[in-house]
Formats: structure tokens, sequence, C-alpha cells
């Protein structure tokens, strides 16, 4: 019997490597932490290719699910649809639609502004002003400076009558602000040199008001019509061109402002009484593009200013 018995006999085999199995766990652990890895990457280059405007954009479109879902009240009547359950947030639509309405104002300030270029460039008559020429983006639109200087000022000493130079710049501009849908603004400016009389007397306030007035006529003489002026100002020596040199010529100026289309609202609304209307849910405010540095004519050091003057 014991004889017949059969023997089994049990092997045990181990893998190739002698070692424990780990299985493929890590693979996917591993292809897991290269796609991350990846996706890291593509939001780096994203971010470093991207301009501050594109990136403050896509900030502000985050901002605005945050800021719906920390409102307190049943969130079903932020969405008005005939379909139960759904449909769009009227608030979102409206803030895009402002948003776009912005970006495409800017586009036609910045579009305003290289057409304006080119005819300063390319007019012969713009050609021997371009030095007293000043052109820049501002919140409120486009701004046309003329400044002053010490070889050619642009108004006869102490008074608004208009030199004939300066004559010629206003009704050569004119033609190409009519033809431009908005309207705009006059604002004349003076140095610091105050008038030997006082400031109770005619003053330059009073001065810069009649020279503002003054090229707002001749603009109208070239063909500029009564309806596209919005405001005529004289702000005196309240804004320096150069604040560093407050009697530098530079500092005596006509700045002609083509409005964009929000400040112009803002403007009319103001003046009518109405109230003003509130930005829409989620849209933010662009203030628009700040005013670009541009390069001062070199300061003059003389006693200019176009009036009797009190000696200090």
């Amino acid at each position: 019997m014991d004889k017949e018995r059969k023997v089994h006999v049990i092997r045990k085999r181990h893998g190739a490597h002698g070692g424990a199995h780990h299985g493929g766990g890590w693979k996917i652990a591993y292809a897991d932490f290269m796609t991350a890895m990846m996706a890291f990457f593509l939001v780096m280059w994203l971010l470093s290719s991207a301009t501050p405007k594109q990136l403050k954009g896509v900030a502000e479109h985050f901002k605005m699910p945050l800021k719906v879902a920390l409102q307190g009240g049943d969130k079903s009547s932020t969405s008005v649809s005939v379909i139960p359950g759904g449909g769009a947030d009227p608030a979102t639509k409206e803030g895009e639609a402002a948003y776009a309405d912005v970006r495409e104002d800017s586009r036609d300030v910045q579009d305003l502004r290289d057409r304006l270029e080119q005819l300063l460039r390319d007019d012969p008559v713009f050609q021997q002003f371009r030095s007293q020429l000043l052109v820049d983006i501002t919140t409120e639109g486009l701004r046309l400076q003329i400044v002053d200087s010490e070889k050619r000022p642009m108004f006869d000493l102490a008074s608004a009558t208009v030199a004939p130079h300066m004559r010629t710049i206003l009704r050569e501009l004119a033609p190409m602000l009519d033809n431009w849908p908005n309207k705009i603004t006059v604002a004349g400016h003076t140095d610091s040199i105050v008038y030997a009389m006082g400031e109770k007397a005619y003053s330059n306030w009073e001065l810069s008001a009649d020279r503002a007035n003054a090229s707002r006529r001749e603009l109208a003489a070239g063909g500029l019509s009564e309806a596209k002026v919005l405001r005529v100002m004289g702000l005196a020596d309240s804004m320096h061109l150069d604040k560093a040199e407050p009697n530098n010529p530079v500092n005596r100026r006509i700045s002609i402002i083509v409005l964009n289309a929000r400040t112009q609202q803002r403007i009319e609304r103001e003046n009518s009484g109405a109230p003003l209307p509130d930005a829409p849910p989620g849209f933010p405010v662009l203030p628009g593009p700040g005013p670009t540095p541009m390069p001062l004519p070199a300061a003059v050091h003389h006693v200019d200013a176009g009036a009797p003057v009190l000696r200090r």
C-alpha cells in the first residue's frame, strides 16, 4: 500500500527578477503625473504669452460665477426661461454686451488716433507744426494738444486773439473732427505766471476760457458743426503738462478731446439731470487705456506767459 501511494510535489516559482511583484499600478500613477505636468506647463505657457489685458479679462470672467454663488436669495430667480430648470442668466448677457461695447469703443478711438497720426505725418500743413501737436489716449478718449512755444505762440500777448498759424491748424483739423461721430471738448490751459493785477481781476481763468472759446470759433469756421462741441472749459494753470516747470511754454496749450461713447453719455446725463446707469452685474468697469506718456518739448526758461506779470 505504501508503495502505491502517490507523492505530490509543489514547486514555488518566483518572477524573473527574483523580487516581490508590484503589479502595474505604478504605471497609472506615472501617467497621471505626466498628464498633470503637461497641463501645468501648458498653463504656464499660456500665461507667459497672454497680454495683461487678456489676463485681466480671464480673471474677471472667473470672478463672476463666484460673486453669484456668494449672493443670498433664490438662485433660480436669476435665470429667466420658458423651459423649466434652465435658461441663460440675463445679468451675465448684459455684462458681456456692455464689455463688448467698451472694447469696440476702444478700437474706434485707436482707429481715430491712427488716422490722425497719419494726417499729421502726410499733410504738409501739419508737418511744419508737428513739434507743437501732441496726441495720446486718455480714459475720456483721444486727446490732441496744441502747445505753445517761445518762438511760435498760439495767441497774441495777454489776449485770446488767435495767431495765424494756430488758425490754420484748427481749421485744418475741423473736417476730420466733424466726420467723426463722437463729440468733443475744448479746454484752455495757461502756465503759472499770474497777471500783475492779481487773481481778483482778469486772470488766467478768464484767459484760458476765452482762448478755448476762440479755438472753438476757429474750428467752427473750418467746418466743425456746433453740435459736435459738448463742452468748452478754461482750466488756467490747474493742470500742467510739465509739472516740473510750471512756467514752461508747453503748459500754455489748447486741449481737444474726442470723447469715447461712455464718457460722452456720462457728461450728457450729468448735465441733463438724468441718473447715471449702474454697471451691469458682474461687469468689470474698464477705465480704458491710461494716458500714453509723450515726450515734452525741451523746457525753455523765460518769462513770456502771454500776459503782464508780477515779477517775483
